[in-house]
């Protein structure tokens, strides 16, 4: 539907558990609406968290003061998503840090213990478009700003940042295909292609705050910006194109700073989560400089096409970041720093080396901060259950899991030679107990109650095939030592 319809939304917000699919098949585990009292009391807000938690069939969680506050409950409940409802002035950058620490507090080992996202909008009509969309989305087409594999999808287009007038395009049944040649002022041509082919991905990088993305890295070309939950194309002439673009689609914003901070009613989140149509996004809330999360979200949705949807290339990509903090600094490893701000505090860098105990910013000071930095500050907003991944396909690595008598199996495959950027990883069907493993040490396995994470498999060749067996004890939900 155009935009200028959605905002007769708000005055039908009220919906029957009935409107809604039911959550995807082979969903475990439970799931919590974690909402503020404060939003409660506004009926528009509180009519989107019930109308999430009838579609998910969902525990409500409200919190009084601090979003920290809902730990104990769902320390109690330990479900296996949760999202968080909030008005666009709640989300802001602390109540995403938040969020990504406190998930982390609900057992005694140091992953993140739930799949989350943060539910919100400029106004409650555009969180309630998102709670409306039952899926699954099949990515089928792509856009981007940056470049993108577009082999990897039926069509698609991706415009450089780096040189004037060059993209890339693939239509259906082709191959992809680099031109030169286009306008140097890209704006109105990645507006038209989002209002006009209705992408089901849009993937950036580049120069933004939280108030504008930069189509050009080094070059000047056009921008996009935001108001009242409107995305607007600006190009040199300043003239604006309106962002109209209402298909479902989930938003990558891999390597750009900022633009995933809500600071107030014009930050770009509000405007994807708007006008320009995003179920999902994930952005930073600072600046990015270290690029581990962001790019490793990428990868985990691309790299094995159709593995895992969003939420879980998210969710896995600051895994992996825990582990590598975890096993490269661990008298280190849990560090947080208390701010972000670098844009208006120059010392700042120095001022977290020196909390790490280091004398100077090298290469093991850069990447123990960097995987710290990204580690709390990269936001999920939607719906964590939504599914929406790249079409099912033969991959070059799979895996297995099977369970007798409390003994489980996995088993990865190779079908042919393969080289893998991040670890396998997979969430279990139900949560365990802690594991003996008997079998593949050498996989190096990080088995927690709800997920397997495989960091000890870099490459394999066609037709190899590794086993982990291991044994589990009684579940447990033990919280972590404060």
């Amino acid at each position: 539907m155009p935009y200028r319809t959605i905002a007769a939304l708000a005055t039908i917000l009220v919906a029957a558990a009935a409107s809604f699919a039911a959550p995807a098949k082979g969903r475990t585990g439970g799931y919590a609406v974690v909402v503020s009292a404060e939003a409660m009391k506004d009926p528009n807000w509180a009519t989107v968290a019930a109308a999430l938690a009838a579609k998910h069939s969902a525990k409500t969680i409200t919190y009084e003061g601090d979003v920290n506050s809902c730990l104990p409950a769902l320390r109690k409940m330990m479900p296996r998503r949760a999202c968080f409802v909030a008005r666009p002035l709640e989300a802001g950058r602390d109540f995403v840090v938040h969020i990504n620490r406190l998930t982390r507090k609900l057992d005694d080992d140091p992953y993140t213990d739930v799949l989350w996202g943060i539910l919100t909008g400029y106004r409650p009509a555009d969180a309630m478009r998102i709670v409306r969309e039952a899926g699954p989305l099949v990515i089928r087409r792509a856009c981007g700003g940056t470049g993108v594999n577009l082999d990897l999808f039926e069509s698609g287009k991706w415009f450089s940042e780096g040189k004037a007038g060059v993209y890339c395009i693939k239509q259906p049944g082709g191959k992809a295909e680099k031109k030169t040649g286009g306008p140097a002022d890209s704006t109105k041509s990645i507006v038209a292609y989002l209002n006009n082919e209705r992408p089901d991905l849009f993937v950036t990088s580049g120069h933004a705050t939280e108030h504008d993305w930069q189509l050009g890295y080094s070059y000047r070309n056009g921008q996009f910006v935001c108001g009242n939950g409107m995305l607007f194309g600006q190009d040199l002439r300043r003239r604006l194109f309106l962002i109209d673009s209402p298909n479902p689609k989930v938003y990558l914003a891999a390597g750009n700073c900022l633009i995933g901070r809500i600071d107030d009613t014009s930050s770009m989140a509000l405007g994807w989560l708007g006008s320009g149509g995003a179920v999902q996004m994930v952005g930073y809330t600072v600046s990015t400089w270290f690029g581990a999360m962001g790019w490793g979200a990428r990868d985990r949705l691309l790299d094995l096409p159709g593995r895992h949807d969003l939420a879980e290339a998210f969710y896995f990509s600051n895994q992996d970041i825990v582990y590598r903090l975890h096993k490269e600094f661990p008298k280190a490893a849990e560090v947080e720093f208390d701010r972000f701000n670098i844009e208006t505090d120059k010392r700042l860098m120095g001022a977290c080396a020196a909390k790490l105990g280091y004398k100077k910013f090298d290469a093991q000071a850069k990447k123990h901060m960097g995987l710290l930095w990204d580690r709390d500050t990269v936001a999920f907003y939607g719906d964590p259950a939504y599914d929406a991944r790249l079409a099912a396909r033969e991959l070059p690595v799979s895996t297995e899991l099977t369970e007798a008598g409390g003994t489980w199996t996995l088993t990865v495959r190779a079908k042919e030679d393969c080289k893998l950027k991040k670890p396998l990883a997979m969430l279990l069907p139900k949560r365990i107990g802690p594991a003996k493993v008997s079998e593949g040490r050498d996989l190096e396995a990080v088995i927690t109650d709800d997920f397997i994470m495989l960091p000890g498999i870099t490459e394999l060749k066609a037709g190899q095939t590794k086993k982990l067996i291991f044994t589990v004890e009684a579940a447990t939900t033990k919280p972590r030592p404060e």
